[in-house]
């Protein structure tokens, strides 16, 4: 874990010393409590770690790298508004601490901050470089539209919620890995090859998000257990829970999303999954996911010991708690 402690340390220093304006205070002080909330800094480390892995220093990637982290950071503050979340980290939320209106405009401003560090990257690859990042941007909005769409819809089928968290969550690990390789100057048939690498992480990454958002430890967890069922959102545990429940366990699965509140809502629909017995089929799912992007990983022309940091972030994704 050496590069990838180093990696993070790196990223740590620079975020710490991002020169915000001190006015006006209500756009920017957001900005600098929310980039201390903490957070494990995967994306952008995967943005160096896709730069190492074909030959060159991942520091040569570092404004990717931030840019990556600060566009993450813009659709999180935006995501929570959207959700209505209390808690981000086990801290308040951007729009609880100050309100709605200056969440939009302070996240606005570091979509804006992600753009002007990525344009200090030389001009050979700055071109290839906005291409993906705007590529990717589009498309994690397509996905958070989407997944607010199906909270009102009463269908949705898996292929379709695949399709979301590809674009909501998957997309942005694997553009992260691309845009490294990009500086790295990797061959076409690299860049592809580990662009679906992240893209498959990022799909066995949202399964164990959904397992964790019901069933990780509150202490650890840092946002509130059970979310996704008191928000309404078509996971892929409830999709499969109505594909694979008894007419009595679909109408009690109804009965308690549609009647029931708060945390007795969250109480009624683990007990239903457990009886379905879903939690094993999401498990199942991320493993293939997994699976796939090992073999994504294999298909790329650089040594063992290029691959080791990565492989070894991807097995850690895996086996997370929170």
């Amino acid at each position: 874990m050496q590069e990838l402690e180093e990696y993070q340390s790196i990223l740590e220093e620079k975020i710490s010393k991002l020169d915000f304006p001190k006015s006006p205070k209500n756009l920017y002080d957001p900005l600098r409590y929310f980039l201390t909330l903490g957070g494990k800094r995967t994306r952008p480390t995967l943005t160096m770690l896709g730069c190492s892995l074909f030959g060159e220093p991942g520091i040569k990637a570092i404004n990717a790298a931030l840019a990556v982290e600060l566009f993450h950071n813009f659709t999180l503050i935006h995501d929570d508004i959207m959700d209505e979340a209390p808690l981000r980290r086990a801290k308040q939320t951007v729009h609880e601490k100050w309100n709605t209106n200056v969440g939009i405009l302070s996240g606005d401003v570091l979509f804006v901050e992600a753009y002007e560090h990525l344009s200090r990257h030389e001009v050979d690859v700055l071109p290839s470089l906005l291409n993906i990042f705007s590529r990717t941007a589009k498309e994690v909005c397509e996905g958070q539209q989407l997944d607010m769409d199906f909270e009102s819809l009463e269908e949705v089928s898996i292929e379709a919620y695949i399709e979301m968290i590809r674009l909501k969550t998957s997309v942005l690990l694997g553009a992260a890995l691309e845009m490294g390789a990009t500086v790295a100057k990797a061959s076409e048939d690299g860049k592809k090859a580990i662009y679906d690498f992240g893209v498959n992480i990022g799909l066995a990454f949202q399964m164990q998000d959904d397992l964790l958002d019901l069933y990780a430890d509150p202490d650890k967890f840092g946002k509130q257990v059970g979310g996704d069922i008191l928000a309404n959102k078509k996971t892929y545990l409830l999709l499969k829970a109505k594909e694979l429940a008894s007419a009595d366990q679909l109408n009690a699965l109804n009965h308690a999303m549609n009647n029931i509140q708060g945390d007795e809502r969250i109480e009624k629909v683990k007990l239903i999954f457990d009886d379905i017995g879903v939690k094993s089929h999401a498990e199942e799912v991320k493993s293939e996911y997994y699976n796939k992007a090992l073999k994504n990983m294999d298909a790329i022309d650089v040594s063992e010991e290029n691959k080791a940091p990565l492989l070894e972030l991807a097995k850690f994704l895996m086996g997370r708690d929170h």
